[in-house]
This record gives structure tokens, C-alpha cells and sequence, in this order.
């Protein structure tokens, strides 16, 4: 509490302090912290203490944020719920029974329950989406590069993402601002200019074009009904802004799905094939079956795989030349909390993927409830380097309804 103390001090004194002075946050325990332990949730790294702050830990600390702690992960954020792992899985703040996802659950679950305004998460295949989904928070993804990954622990260094978790788009959109930037360090980081975040939020967006890729979540991984309910709710809410919806077609989910897999599954194992050789007893099962199939991928599948998610990259980039956005659901509600069946890790197929395939900026956003009070998100995507456009979008909905007065009650069935 020594930061919290002379933060209050330099207020009091009226002294300048940074943006986010005084803002409690989590760092999803994947991201170094100098002299405070980060394990990945491994019993493999149990002990590890950095030496040396995360460049996205600095840039908070820079900002006069206040660090509470770490936050809960999936194994190195990868796989699913374990109960083999450096402590238990996290809990959804909705209801306690069920599944917060993952691999961002800590950050996501935190903010839903009021411990801490923000958190810092990453997101290598929805893992920044889908606990804001199931937790009924707002989380960006930001395009690939934006935020600086080093003393970050890899996971799929070609898809590797770090953002934030909030109550809302405009705390999302503060908490961007301090962390967003090109980092010399980090060989991923890029050197596009840093947007304003923050005073385009209330933008006008009428006659903006919303494109939405109705096929995916009707035809190819088609959406509950309550799901799909909300969504049409929530395009209504767009069109009475003045934006108009209109169909898009986009590259089939499986072929986004195929290509993120192979890669991430390939380059997991290179980041950790020290650990898996020198402590496979300390790894936990899940984490293993995920990162044995990067050991029997062939370099001919690897590139194979790196040449298709180039068109696909070109295919949504080309569709996001023509409408501003691109929306659709985020994900289904949040089910019991449960090991992962090895099918799903295998060959689900989902919305998250995509938009970390191809880098482009994605946040996800409560858009309602279901008949059983679980919460439900939107998705929202754009342009490389469009997240103001993203954030506006998501601030003028937050702003046009009413989810975001609604609180977790951790009521147990």
C-alpha cells in the first residue's frame, strides 16, 4: 500500500500525478513483476520472482496506478480449468458455479466483483473477450503490437496479444491510453502512432456502417436463441443511433479455427519445450495434451498454416475497407465450471479466433442477460489500429442501455 499512500500524499500536496493515479488494477499473473512472484499458474515456476517489471507493468506504474496483486490464469493461458495447477480455477462472480472462462479468468472475474477498476489481460485466441463475456465486463484486444508484450510469458508469439479488462469502454479507453505505445525493446511492438482514446467516446455515429457476418452465427456455428435475441436487440440500438447494419461476408470460422491452432500449438511448444522436457511431472494435464501437438505438427503444416492466415488476414481487411465496425456476438454465456473435454480443445470452433488471427482490434461488451442471469456480450471489431473507432461504438451502446447498472449478486445455486 506504500504506492496508494504516496499517491494520496501528492494529491493532497497538489502535485502532478499520472492519468491513472490511484486506480487499483490486477495483472493477470503472466506478466512480470519486479520482486513479486509470477508463476504463470504453474507449479513448474512456483518460485519465480522477476527482477525486472513488464514494460506494460512500468507503463502502469509510470501511470500512478496501484497494483493489488495477480490474477488467476490458466496454466501459461493456455488450455482450460485445472485442478492439477499452482492453486484452484477461478469462479464466475455471477454465479459461482459456473465457468468465468479463461485464460484471462483472474482479471476478468476481479474487475465483475468490484476488487480492482481494472485489469491487465492477454489474448492470444479470445482470452481477453471471453472472460469479459462470461464475467459481464468489457475487455479490448487491441491489433497486434499495440501494446508491448516484453516480460510478457509467451504463449503463440505470432498471436499473442495484452490489453484491458474493465467495467466499461471509457475505463477501458483510460487504461488503454497509459499502456498503449511502441516499445524499441519488444521486436513485435508497433510503431503506429498512439490514438486518442478518450475524447472520441461520445463521437457521433450516425451513418456509420456496422458489418455483420451473419453467416457465422446462423449457418456455421449457429448462436442460442437468447444469444441471438440479444444481438438483433442490441442492432436495433445501433440502427436508433443512425448507424446502418448491413450483411458481410467473411472466410469460413473452421478456416481461421485450422490455421490459429496449428501455429499457436507449434510455437507454444517452442516457448515451452525447456519445461516440458526438464518437468513434465510439474505441468499439469490439460497444459500437456495442448502443448504435445505443437512437438508433432510438421514444418510443411506450420507454413501452410502462416500462408492461409495471410489471406485471411487480406480477406477481413478488405471487408473492414467498407463498413467501419464488424459485430457480432461475443460468445455463448458462461457454462459450468468443468475440465474441458479434449474434443473441444482439439477442434472447437468459435467467434473469438478470428480476430486474433488476423490482429485486427476486437472488444467485447455486455449486451444483456439470460433468463437465468447469466450475462451476454457483443463483439466489436476494426481497422489495425482503430480502437478509438471500436471504443466509440462501445461507449455510445454502454451509454444507450442499461447492463452496465447491473452488478453480480454471488448467489450459489
Amino acid at each position: 500500500m506504500a504506492s496508494a499512500e504516496r499517491i494520496d500524499q501528492a494529491i493532497a500536496a497538489g502535485e502532478p500525478c499520472g492519468a491513472l493515479a490511484g486506480i487499483p488494477y490486477t495483472l493477470k499473473d503472466i506478466i512480470d513483476t519486479a520482486g513479486v512472484r509470477t508463476t504463470g499458474q504453474s507449479r513448474s515456476l512456483e518460485s519465480r520472482v522477476p527482477e525486472v517489471d513488464a514494460a506494460v507493468t512500468t507503463r502502469l506504474k509510470n501511470s500512478d496506478a496501484v497494483m493489488l496483486g495477480k490474477a488467476v490464469t490458466w496454466e501459461f493461458a493456455h488450455g482450460g480449468p485445472s485442478w492439477d495447477i499452482l492453486g484452484a480455477p477461478c469462479r464466475n462472480p455471477w454465479r459461482l458455479s459456473h465457468d468465468p472462462s479463461g485464460s484471462s479468468s483472474g482479471s476478468a472475474a476481479g474487475v465483475a466483483a468490484g476488487f480492482c477498476l481494472a485489469s491487465i489481460g492477454s489474448d492470444t485466441g479470445g482470452s481477453i473477450r471471453g472472460p469479459s463475456a462470461h464475467c459481464g465486463v468489457t475487455g479490448l484486444k487491441p491489433t497486434f503490437g499495440r501494446v508491448s508484450r516484453r516480460g510478457v510469458m509467451s504463449n503463440s508469439f505470432s498471436h499473442d496479444h495484452i490489453g484491458p479488462i474493465a467495467w466499461s469502454a471509457a475505463d477501458v479507453a483510460e487504461v488503454l491510453q497509459s499502456i498503449a505505445g511502441h516499445d524499441p525493446a519488444d521486436p513485435h511492438s508497433s510503431i503506429a502512432p498512439v490514438g486518442d482514446y478518450i475524447s472520441g467516446l461520445n463521437r457521433d455515429i450516425s451513418g456509420a456502417m456496422i458489418g455483420v457476418p451473419y453467416h457465422w452465427f446462423d449457418d456455421e456455428v449457429p448462436a442460442s436463441m437468447e444469444l441471438r435475441a440479444a444481438f438483433d436487440d442490441a442492432m436495433k440500438v445501433f440502427q436508433a443511433l443512425g448507424a446502418k447494419v448491413v450483411p458481410i461476408e467473411l472466410p469460413r470460422l473452421r478456416l481461421f479455427e485450422d490455421s490459429k491452432k496449428l501455429i499457436a500449438a507449434v510455437e507454444l511448444f517452442a516457448a515451452h519445450s525447456d519445461l516440458i522436457r526438464q518437468m513434465p511431472e510439474k505441468l499439469g494435464e490439460v497444459f500437456r495434451v495442448r502443448v504435445m501437438g505443437g512437438a508433432l505438427a510438421s514444418s510443411e503444416a506450420y507454413v501452410r498454416a502462416h500462408r492461409l492466415r495471410r489471406e485471411l488476414n487480406k480477406a477481413v481487411t478488405s471487408v473492414l475497407e467498407r463498413v467501419d465496425v464488424v459485430m457480432l456476438p461475443t460468445c455463448e454465456p458462461a457454462g459450468r465450471l468443468q475440465p474441458p473435454i479434449a474434443e473441444d480443445l482439439l477442434s472447437g470452433v468459435g467467434y473469438l479466433t478470428a480476430f486474433c488471427s488476423t490482429g485486427h482490434p476486437a472488444l467485447a461488451a455486455r449486451m444483456g442477460f439470460t433468463s437465468s442471469g447469466l450475462p451476454l456480450s457483443i463483439q466489436i471489431a476494426g481497422r489495425y489500429f482503430d480502437e478509438a473507432t471500436v471504443l466509440n461504438f462501445a461507449h455510445r451502446y454502454e451509454m444507450q442501455t442499461d447492463w452496465r447498472l447491473y452488478r453480480p449478486g454471488f448467489l450459489p445455486d
